[in-house]
């Protein structure tokens, strides 16, 4: 045996069965959360929470950081329910056709007639007019959005709505809508 192998005495023995044993349950426990939570599950659940309204008829809402670090918004369109990724990056609010389809934006291929820039390289999009967008206790109307024909993973929520706040603020964990 080599003079390496040989030093594996009792408390070095003892600490590498220790170490082995820690890697294999971090591997058995990323396993299980992998089994609950596969990476094409869906997106983080939302935590939004609406401040009363002042005097003035503002109120404001604020939303949670989600466990993969992003802003989530439970948002309604039109009193239809959508999930948004709240996106600084992006010029408009973003639809897929799945939730375009289930706010009632029923389009035909030749309404993608704009070819847009996204993260992903160029695709085409339609552009549509929601007629108001809420998230918790904000409410913007008429709201220019497009729905992406390919290639969008999720909706995005947008500067055409965001920018039409009197404000946002992130903290550390949370993202606070003011009207």
């Amino acid at each position: 045996m080599s003079e390496a192998c040989m030093r594996l005495g009792g408390s070095n023995l003892a600490a590498a069965v220790m170490a082995a044993g820690s890697a294999f349950t971090a591997a058995w426990w990323l396993n299980q959360l992998e089994a609950v939570s596969p990476a094409h599950a869906a997106v983080p659940v939302v935590v939004q929470q609406d401040w009363p309204r002042d005097a003035a008829g503002g109120g404001a809402t604020q939303i949670l950081r989600g466990p993969d670090g992003h802003w989530w918004a439970d948002a309604m369109v039109d009193g239809r329910a959508v999930h948004l990724m709240v996106d600084t990056g992006a010029t408009v609010v973003a639809l897929t056709p799945e939730d375009a389809h289930r706010l009632g934006l029923d389009l035909s291929p030749a309404d993608f007639s704009d070819e847009i820039r996204t993260a992903a390289g160029p695709a085409r999009a339609a552009r549509v007019r929601l007629p108001s967008l809420s998230v918790g206790a904000v409410r913007v109307a008429d709201v220019d959005a497009v729905v992406v024909e390919n290639g969008l993973p999720h909706s995005l929520l947008g500067m055409s709505w965001l920018g039409r706040l009197s404000g946002f603020e992130a903290s550390a964990d949370a993202l606070t809508l003011r009207p």
